[in-house]
């Protein structure tokens, strides 16, 4: 198989994954996996997931490693391709037009163009990652605009014409999966279904982002946090939320505050939806770690 220009100097999975791992992103062997694969077979990989499991860290990781600019895309509903492609930018259009009086000016001229997410991305494919978040969140409509992006990555201006990719772009897509993705999108990808990490993997992701947190802190965290996630919560605290918690009662910790109360004082931090905390707070004494933090 030829590798791609898109990776170069990684050229295994695994050496992918000590990539990430310098980058201060703890990848399972499965995601580093479906990553290299991406790389290499020049296909988007689409990450999907609970929120809050590292989706859209993993892509910003891999912009750290490709030392490549992450141009995100944020979805959300009603978007449309305007807020995805380019705009001109019609204020600065019409003060040109009045300034030139009867001469001639360009009005389609770059410096009106306003780029949008995917015309960055085109432009310069060859220093950034596009990250195109919460898919999920847009409509079917916008979802089949993107596939037909994703096929031959081009731009067609009316104005000034076609804008081509000189090279396939690395591209992420994150979904939280509120919505079923459509088959041929799915097809397109490289696929992989990003789980909480192992309370091993998870304790290792915290001592990695939180130096200050001691491992056997690390550990009971981990394991409050998964407590928490048996239970039928609206919002779950995700590994983000794991490592925050365990950052905010060290702090406190360090401050003077015992381990229990600790955590309990900072659970605004793991915890964030009122009905959460109040349905946990006849009980939340099971939750949090004693003195073996």
């Amino acid at each position: 198989m030829a590798v791609s220009p898109n990776i170069a100097g990684i050229d295994s999975p695994e050496a992918l994954r000590d990539a990430l791992t310098g980058a201060q992103y703890i990848a399972s062997d499965a995601l580093a996996t479906a990553a290299y694969l991406s790389l290499a077979l020049g296909k988007p990989l689409l990450l999907e997931g609970a929120p809050g499991v590292g989706k859209t860290e993993a892509a910003k990781a891999l912009g750290a490693v490709l030392s490549r600019n992450v141009i995100r895309l944020q979805c959300y509903e009603g978007i449309d391709a305007a807020a995805a492609l380019y705009e001109w930018n019609y204020p600065r259009q019409m003060l040109a037009i009045r300034q030139a009086g009867e001469d001639y000016v360009n009005i389609y001229a770059d410096e009106y163009l306003l780029e949008r997410p995917l015309l960055a991305t085109l432009r310069a494919p060859e220093n950034t990652v596009l990250l195109i978040d919460e898919i999920d969140r847009a409509d079917q409509e916008f979802e089949a605009f993107l596939l037909e992006f994703l096929s031959d990555f081009t731009i067609s201006i009316p104005e000034t014409g076609t804008i081509r990719a000189t090279r396939p772009p690395v591209v992420a897509l994150t979904s939280n999966r509120t919505r079923d993705l459509h088959e041929a999108l799915r097809r397109r990808c490289v696929y992989h279904w990003i789980d909480y990490p192992d309370a091993v993997l998870e304790a290792e992701i915290v001592t990695t982002r939180a130096s200050a947190v001691a491992q056997a802190t690390a550990d009971a965290v981990v394991a409050s946090v998964n407590l928490m996630r048996d239970e039928p919560l609206a919002k779950p605290p995700g590994v983000a939320e794991t490592v925050e918690w365990a950052e905010a009662a060290t702090l406190l910790n360090g401050q003077g505050a015992r381990w229990p109360d600790a955590f309990r004082r900072s659970i605004g931090v793991a915890l964030k939806d009122q009905e959460d905390i109040a349905y946990l707070a006849p009980r939340l004494s099971e939750f949090l770690p004693g003195e073996a933090a």
